[in-house]
């Protein structure tokens, strides 16, 4: 008679085949009823609705939402499909969000269905779908997306969406439309339905991010078909930075609105520049000495994938999650030792920095250095492959308890070098600390180790400016958090530089 052991070891093995197929959002016809009361029972599935499940971990705590958050938008675009076929789709200003590159979840996701019942599905973690009986867009209109997610087109979502989008979404509205080329796409559209309200409204946002000959193209476009139009421009500002015409890269060109959007907030929550200190010996001293109390509040795990390796430690009776004392004590060991040798490289960038070096180049020149040193000694025990000291990631990685989702890892080699040069080339150091934490951290290029990255970033900018090291403390760790997470969901970095520059 198979053991306890044995039997869920099965039933992982059955969870990973539905995983390997790409099936996130799993259906109870998707897994039979004693495969997924076992993996219920041991924390490897949850319930969204009746009948539908996610993978999870079994280690998250009650009502913790990074299982959730990780699997929605494979669950929102499974059980859309399985409700209402091929005729639905994401309104037009969420398609707008998602082409700008924006995967934040929503706390309700708008969905067109020919069939809907103008009704709202809860679904958990405060998140639903409100679905609404609307129009579609036509067949040529419609683009889907690698979660099979169905959204308008970037033309016909910026023709249908509402005027207010501009004005509370800026940075998405700029970006999705600095992707275009040319008029053609949206003035295609334009012509046909005889929009010259709409068109005078979407010729003033291109002029408004500096595409004239755009702006230009869709006014004579509609003109020649006998349409007059007044350009309006649905912004309320002007557009933050000049968008060079020749990037097309939504991540690259969002990245650059949200630093010139926040950089002015950080410099009116921060203190002044002390300056580079006249007692470079002293300041690295008192770096070093921060080092225990900043290694005790910094450390973190994080990380967890169903595998081969764990279906044979269940299937031989070594899985021990709650009594395996040894494995847990030899992992912290290796990352406090990772975290040392890290630090000793922090250092050395700090002292060059002290030296009159540009801070934003010595990070983007030493951080990798970092990671490797911070890894290292778990490679050695054998924790950790070699080849997770390669570098960037090479998929999908998620933050836990957080809406945000991180960018794709093709968009992370564009990310990264548009990052350090920003870093590079801002003026004034207490935003090169703030948004170099946080915007890496947004960014999120390794598997493990981003937050401890992003906070020695932090302090080696706080350094180019003469601010001491500060060390955010454990017992605050929430608020730190929640900061984070409004920066990176609601694009408010006020409550984050108000929380560092209160440790300063």
């Amino acid at each position: 008679m198979a053991t306890p052991a044995e039997k869920l070891a099965t039933s992982l093995e059955v969870l990973k085949e539905l995983q390997d197929k790409g099936i996130t959002a799993i259906r109870s016809s998707d897994i039979s009823r004693t495969h997924r009361e076992r993996l219920t029972s041991g924390g490897f599935l949850k319930e969204v609705m009746k009948g539908w499940y996610i993978p999870a971990r079994p280690d998250e705590t009650v009502g913790e939402s990074t299982a959730w958050f990780t699997s929605y938008w494979d669950f929102c675009a499974a059980y859309l499909t399985e409700r209402f076929g091929s005729d639905w789709s994401l309104s037009p200003e969420q398609s707008l969000h998602l082409h700008a590159g924006n995967q934040t979840v929503p706390t309700q996701l708008l969905v067109r269905a020919v069939k809907a019942r103008n009704q709202v599905t809860e679904l958990v973690h405060g998140t639903s779908i409100f679905e609404v009986r609307a129009n579609l867009p036509e067949k040529n209109d419609f683009y889907i997306d690698s979660h099979g997610l169905r959204l308008f087109s970037l033309p016909a979502a910026l023709l249908n969406s509402f005027e207010d989008f501009y004005v509370r979404n800026p940075v998405d509205a700029r970006t999705v439309l600095a992707t275009f080329r040319d008029a053609s796409s949206i003035l295609e559209l334009l012509l046909d339905g005889g929009h010259s309200v709409i068109a005078g409204r979407i010729s003033g946002a291109f002029r408004n991010i500096g595409r004239d000959r755009i702006a230009d193209d869709i006014i004579k476009g509609m003109g020649a078909a006998g349409y007059n139009v007044r350009e309006l421009d649905p912004f309320t500002t002007p557009s933050p930075i000049v968008i060079n015409h020749r990037e097309l890269s939504p991540y690259v060109n969002r990245l650059k609105l949200m630093w010139q959007n926040m950089r002015n907030t950080v410099i009116e929550n921060f203190p002044p520049e002390p300056g580079l200190p006249k007692d470079k010996e002293t300041y690295l001293n008192q770096v070093k000495d921060n080092y225990t109390k900043d290694a005790y509040n910094s450390l973190s795990i994080e990380g967890y994938r169903v595998s081969i390796e764990l279906i044979e430690r269940v299937r031989s009776g070594q899985w021990e999650p709650d009594n395996n004392e040894a494995d847990r004590q030899q992992r912290d060991a290796m990352a406090a030792r990772g975290y040392w040798q890290a630090y000793q490289q922090v250092l050395q960038s700090i002292e060059k920095i002290l030296n009159g070096a540009n801070g934003g180049e010595i990070a983007d020149y030493d951080h990798q250095e970092w990671y490797r040193e911070m890894f290292a000694p778990s490679v050695a025990a054998g924790i950790l492959k070699a080849s997770d000291l390669a570098g960037y990631r090479n998929q999908p990685v998620f933050i836990r308890r957080s809406q945000h989702v991180p960018p794709s890892a093709e968009a992370v080699r564009d990310l990264i070098p548009t990052f350090f040069e920003l870093l590079a080339n801002e003026e004034h150091a207490g935003v090169r600390a703030i948004l170099g934490h946080f915007i890496f951290v947004y960014i999120h290029p390794y598997i493990d180790g981003n937050g401890r990255i992003g906070r020695f970033l932090m302090n080696t900018m706080l350094a180019s400016g003469g601010y001491s090291w500060i060390v955010i403390p454990v017992e605050r760790r929430v608020e730190y958090m929640a900061a984070l997470e409004a920066a990176s969901t609601q694009q408010d970095i006020g409550l984050f530089s108000q929380f560092i520059a209160s440790l300063i």
